[in-house]
């Protein structure tokens, strides 16, 4: 990766934005949407800061100027002075997407953008929340990590009751009839036959099940690129248990 995304709490802080104009303006809805507070350059309390000025001389001596002061600093179209960038957003509340191509293209972000809010349905923000809500009574049904995260990844995958890229008229009911209903969880044992040391070899069926993998076995000199695919916290195994643990536990055999 380039640059680290990160999501940041802006409720009740203070945001410093320099210049004026429509650029200055589109930062400062960002920023009050995310509940910031936007003051000028003299604050001492800013935790962060925006540079929404034309001239590239005036832009990096206030960047320069804030840069000192300890603070992160965005410079609006000129990604080369800025320490981070704003990527184009995708506003599901709680549910936030955004995508960044690293100062490339924002024409790109921008078109990505538009082809994936086409996709999310208005629904996946109630859904989270329903989730959110779910978790005391979730918690009581299901007690281990390991129950919790498989009763989510089976109602989520796709074509779930809960897959978040389907519209759910009633997304509250829809949480509470899987946390009530779910069902026990028995051992499954899938072995995959590695032949290279490209990941994009493997199906898409071969990645999903290394992302939602509870155990993994490695059989022969498998490509770190390839186990790397797992779910980092699946327990690693030095062979097949005899019985099998709940829920899946794959097998990356070399056959190279």
């Amino acid at each position: 990766m380039q640059q680290l995304p990160i999501f940041v709490n802006l409720a009740g802080r203070q945001v410093i934005l320099v210049g004026d104009g429509e650029p200055a303006e589109a930062k400062a809805r960002l920023v009050r949407a995310a509940g910031g507070e936007l003051v000028g350059e003299d604050s001492a309390d800013a935790v962060m800061a925006f540079v929404a000025i034309d001239d590239d001389a005036e832009a990096l001596a206030a960047a320069t100027r804030l840069r000192a002061r300890g603070l992160l600093v965005n410079v609006v179209d000129k990604p080369a002075m800025s320490d981070f960038l704003m990527g184009a957003i995708i506003d599901r509340s709680p549910v936030v997407v955004a995508i960044s191509t690293a100062g490339a293209s924002a024409s790109l972000a921008r078109a990505l953008r538009t082809r994936f809010e086409a996709l999310l349905p208005a629904s996946l923000g109630p859904l989270a929340r329903a989730i959110l809500a779910a978790r005391d009574a979730v918690s009581g049904l299901h007690p281990t990590p390991n129950d919790r995260r498989r009763l989510w990844e089976r109602a989520l995958a796709e074509g779930g009751p809960l897959d978040p890229f389907a519209a759910l008229s009633e997304p509250e009911a829809a949480v509470s009839r899987v946390v009530e209903g779910a069902s026990t969880v028995t051992p499954q044992l899938l072995v995959i036959g590695v032949r290279s040391s490209d990941p994009g070899d493997l199906t898409l069926n071969q990645l999903n099940a290394l992302a939602r993998c509870d155990a993994l076995v490695v059989e022969g000199p498998v490509a770190p690129a390839i186990i790397d695919r797992a779910r980092r916290d699946a327990a690693r195994l030095d062979a097949v248990s005899d019985p099998l643990p709940a829920g899946l536990t794959v097998v990356l055999r070399d056959e190279a």
